[in-house]
């Protein structure tokens, strides 16, 4: 479990094709304390360290995470989102995220209005009716509040802090990013389509 809160930018070192993608990734975390088998969210995707060394781990990913995510585009040299797994205790600064990628959006606007920039996203239509205004969505593993849904179109602001110390940045119209619905979304809705089934 995760909370959305960016806590390095790491770097793509080195992607070994095998039967599963091998990928090192460097940091800046002291991976010493990081025991292999713990979980790191990449970008928004839960993946597992099956390998480390100084200031860098590596995670094997699976061909399923490579079809419903942006992980199949990723080459030497890209930088990702990293956060640690939540533990208890600790200060829930976002939301609670999964690490579960449910799709992938695309990114269709952005402008910078006064410091932040506004970013609209075109998500999958399976998707759409998970996305509500002031609601908490997770893209490429960071915490954000939606700001305007219009179909299956939505917004997001990005302020300073957030632009600089994730990898917005990087992105351009075009560019697609992993996306997981708010928890919260999901269950209820599952409950409204048992609820109506029982009725029918």
């Amino acid at each position: 479990m995760f909370t959305g809160i960016i806590t390095d930018i790491g770097q793509i070192e080195d992607i070994e094709h095998r039967g599963d993608l091998r990928v090192r990734v460097s940091c800046s975390y002291v991976v010493d304390e990081i025991p292999i088998g713990a979980s790191i969210c990449c970008s928004g995707a839960c993946l597992t360290v099956v390998s480390k060394g100084n200031n860098w781990f590596c995670v094997d990913v699976s061909k399923a995470t490579l079809d419903a995510t942006v992980l199949g585009d990723w080459k030497k040299g890209v930088s990702i989102n990293l956060e640690q797994s939540l533990k208890l205790g600790e200060e829930l600064g976002g939301h609670l995220v999964t690490g579960h990628v449910d799709g992938v959006a695309e990114l269709v606007e952005v402008e910078k209005i006064g410091d932040s920039r506004q970013l609209k996203f075109k998500a999958p239509d399976a998707l759409k009716d998970f996305i509500a205004e002031k609601g908490s969505i997770t893209l490429n593993g960071v915490s954000l509040t939606v700001n305007e849904v219009a179909d299956n179109v939505f917004t997001i602001n990005i302020i300073p802090h957030t632009w600089d110390f994730t990898t917005f940045k990087n992105l351009s119209v075009g560019s697609k990013v992993n996306i997981e619905i708010d928890i919260i979304a999901r269950y209820v809705a599952r409950l409204m389509k048992k609820e109506v089934s029982e009725y029918e």
